[in-house]
């Protein structure tokens, strides 16, 4: 009896692979890649920590490079290096629809603008576009400027060259800057412990994805929801969303109070808009979650459209850029001649603004921003980018030395930013900052 399910199982696990590997994904075999075991694929080598994972993906990209597969299960990764490939699949329509990571995150950032795609994607984007025209943006500098002044005071009351979490206190600050900004809301009136607990809830929560694709079995929402992770995320998703609520609706009744006078027409052209409001003589500028409240009165946007779009700029918006402030003051810290050389910079642009700063300022640190890019060059904050193919495309791939010809529906992408791309594709050494 035992011997023939062991029979049934091994002839099952092999139908299932020709299948796969020799009838729906049978091009998809032109491609290099790690040797995938039947039934398993490459999930086993893939199960680790995430400092595995991404050492394995590192090794994967040298070996096989410019593009490899990596095989799931039940369908392939295809796997994007080469710099000139992955411009075209960015710069290409038919790859707005995001992969499996992002319909896990689907629970919390619904459909913004990060996980929708298609009409919605662009329906969303064309409508906060105008909250981030430049005009709006340097409305905002002299928020950016409290908040900074308020990190270095913060690092001073540190008393001592080391900082424990660096992260923790940067994404204090960018929290309260994409509250006040994008939001229109202040932090300074909140509990700390309620802002301690959304940025921990949003550090654990953006673990989950990469942590259900490793565990395939957790792929399935029934079989995750039931699982101790599954309960886990859905008490982090409760203060998330519990933030968000609080934050949408202060500043709904805030418009409710003021009868909408400020966000009447504001939908159309708001950064043509004189929209200064004295607030305890201090000027609150209208921006993205105004154009969300002034949009849903006139039935563009739902409340949980409202929502979906605060989630997802409140996540990317205050973690990222945190993210993006440590990687450049820990580099700037391994590099003290390229420090000074900010300093002197710094140093220069104060002098001839008599020690203030405002947008003018900021735009002559042109050395600095380089810095910065150069930053974000080598840690990119999102290293890797995960697409759904809908419909065909072709790529010009260096190594095969002809057009790549492959039915690419249904397959999932992943293109690499890190400096994987430079250090392979262009000879530049990783640990090059230039």
């Amino acid at each position: 009896m035992i011997t023939t399910l062991l029979l049934w199982i091994v002839l099952a696990a092999s139908i299932h692979y020709v299948f796969l590997h020799y009838v729906k994904y049978g091009k998809v075999n032109q491609i290099p890649g790690p040797m995938a075991l039947p039934l398993f694929g490459n999930v086993l080598s893939i199960m680790g920590t995430t400092h595995d994972i991404w050492m394995y993906i590192r090794k994967m990209s040298q070996e096989h490079f410019p593009i490899y597969s990596i095989w799931t299960l039940t369908y392939p990764f295809l796997n994007i290096v080469h710099p000139n490939d992955i411009e075209t699949l960015i710069g290409n329509p038919k790859f707005t629809y995001k992969g499996l990571q992002y319909q896990f995150m689907l629970p919390w950032l619904g459909s913004g603008l990060l996980t929708s795609y298609g009409a919605m994607w662009q329906t969303r984007r064309k409508m906060l576009t105008p909250a981030f025209h430049f005009n709006v943006l340097q409305q905002f500098v002299e928020i950016l400027i409290e908040q900074g002044e308020g990190f270095v005071q913060t690092l001073k009351n540190e008393k001592g060259p080391v900082v424990k979490d660096l992260w923790q206190l940067m994404s204090e600050h960018t929290l309260n800057i994409i509250c006040e900004t994008a939001m229109g809301v202040s932090l300074k009136d909140k509990e700390k412990e309620f802002q301690l607990k959304y940025r921990s809830a949003v550090s654990q929560m953006a673990q989950f994805p990469i942590y259900r694709v490793t565990k395939p079995w957790y792929g399935f929402d029934t079989t995750f929801n039931h699982s101790p992770a599954g309960w886990k995320h859905n008490k982090l998703l409760k203060i998330l969303h519990g933030f968000t609520s609080k934050i949408i609706n202060e500043r709904k009744q805030y418009h409710k109070q003021t009868n909408y006078r400020y966000i009447t027409g504001f939908d159309d052209k708001p950064y043509k808009m004189e929209n200064d409001i004295e607030d305890g003589g201090r000027k609150k500028r209208l921006a993205m979650l105004d154009l969300l409240i002034a949009a849903h009165r006139n039935n563009q946007i739902d409340d949980v459209g409202i929502r979906d779009e605060v989630e997802t700029f409140m996540f990317k918006g205050h973690d990222t850029t945190a993210m993006c402030f440590c990687y450049t003051l820990m580099l700037l810290a391994e590099h003290p001649e390229i420090q000074d050389r900010v300093r002197a910079e710094v140093k220069v642009v104060m002098e001839q603004n008599g020690g203030k700063w405002n947008i003018s300022a900021v735009q002559q640190l042109s050395y600095l921003e380089r810095c910065i890019k150069e930053s974000l060059r080598l840690y990119p904050v999102v290293s890797a980018i995960e697409i759904h193919s809908i419909g065909r495309i072709r790529m010009i791939s260096i190594r095969i030395g002809f057009y790549l010809k492959i039915p690419l529906d249904d397959i999932l992408i992943l293109t690499y930013l890190s400096a994987l791309v430079q250090e392979i594709a262009l000879g530049k050494s990783s640990l090059c900052w230039n």
